[in-house]
């Protein structure tokens, strides 16, 4: 057996940005997300997030694609579907909150909390099954 180079090159360009936001997200759980240009940095680490796996995520599926791996490539489309779709839903939620905050609603900064460990649990439950999708993937007979 045999490393495959286009798994392993795919895996490294989805693990990278996955890696980073696991990083990174958790610096914003020491300060509060009341301070406004501390939640617009959060919600801009999140679009910025969403953004990077979308187009890692495409580039992804389409290398599988191209490599004839179509099961490898439909779980990478999957997770670029998420991405795309998901940025949508998160940022409209995180932007309702803010603009509550704004308004002068108390308990904006805590639904902000919510959504932002919500969101540091779903990178977590993607980058553990995409770990643990490398050695099926990575390794062709």
């Amino acid at each position: 057996m045999t490393p495959d180079g286009v798994a392993v090159a795919v895996m490294i360009i989805l693990l990278f940005p996955m890696g980073y936001f696991t990083l990174a997200s958790p610096a914003f759980l020491l300060v509060k997300l009341d301070i406004q240009p501390v939640a617009q940095l959060l919600r801009g680490m999140f679009n910025a997030h969403f953004l990077v796996m979308r187009i890692a995520g495409v580039i992804g599926a389409l290398a599988f694609l191209l490599d004839g791996r179509l099961v490898a490539a439909m779980g990478v489309g999957l997770l670029a579907a998420l991405a795309i779709w998901g940025r949508r839903w998160f940022m409209q939620r995180m932007d309702d909150q803010l603009r509550a905050r704004d308004a002068g609603d108390a308990e904006a900064p805590r639904r902000l909390r919510r959504l932002h460990w919500s969101g540091m649990l779903g990178n977590a439950v993607l980058l553990v099954a995409l770990v643990t999708s490398i050695p099926y993937v990575a390794i062709s007979a």
